[in-house]
């Protein structure tokens, strides 16, 4: 007999979020952070929104989050990506310049590589990700979450290089190895399914 698996709670966003965090030092800081949000349910609706730190330690008119839903950027950068571990405490996120974003492009098959082109006005950001892993499915509990209180079962795909280019220029660094369900992947990877459900 199966076992039907129901998460207790209040089911507060559900869709993606793959991420690149890049250090030129392994041992060092992170040099940048790109967080990308295609949000299918929330309490501000639908929404994209890339939040890209080009100087996370700093104050910095490169940290902008391009958006087609500023309300819902918002909240997630106060409530989510504050959170995330290597965002947590950025002097980078008190500077964050909210932009409206033209367009934004997928490619890639997701099983060998994947990206996001994300355009406002002039700036382009791409972000790719190559060298994909298998995906795996897990869940963590509250306790074990960014945020401290909610589920998080998702999708992961690790890969093994990725990359985030600004108008042509390619951001320096690479993702670094990490680990999470007991699967080795780096700090850069594809969330798929991902929905967080506040305990």
């Amino acid at each position: 007999m199966s076992q039907t698996l129901l998460f207790p709670g209040e089911v507060e966003w559900s869709g993606e979020n793959p991420g690149i965090s890049l250090k030129t030092d392994p041992a060092g800081p992170f040099t940048t952070l790109a967080s990308f949000f295609r949000v299918v349910l929330s309490p501000h609706g639908r929404g994209l929104a890339l939040v890209l730190l080009q100087a996370p330690q700093a104050e910095d008119e490169g940290n902008v989050c391009l958006t087609d839903n500023e309300p819902l950027a918002r909240w997630l950068v106060a409530n989510y990506v504050a959170h995330f571990g290597a965002w947590r405490g950025l002097a980078g996120l008190r500077s964050l310049r909210y932009r409206p974003l033209d367009s934004v492009a997928t490619g890639g098959d997701a099983s060998t590589d994947y990206s996001e082109t994300v355009t406002a006005g002039p700036l382009t950001v791409a972000l790719e990700w190559s060298g994909l892993g298998k995906p795996f499915c897990f869940a963590l509990p509250p306790a074990q979450s960014a945020t401290g209180r909610h589920h998080m079962p998702t999708v992961f795909v690790g890969c093994e290089t990725a990359t985030v280019t600004v108008n042509g220029q390619r951001r320096p660094g690479a993702p670094i190895p990490r680990e999470i369900a007991g699967q080795r992947i780096s700090t850069a990877m594809l969330a798929f399914s991902e929905t967080w459900i506040r305990a």
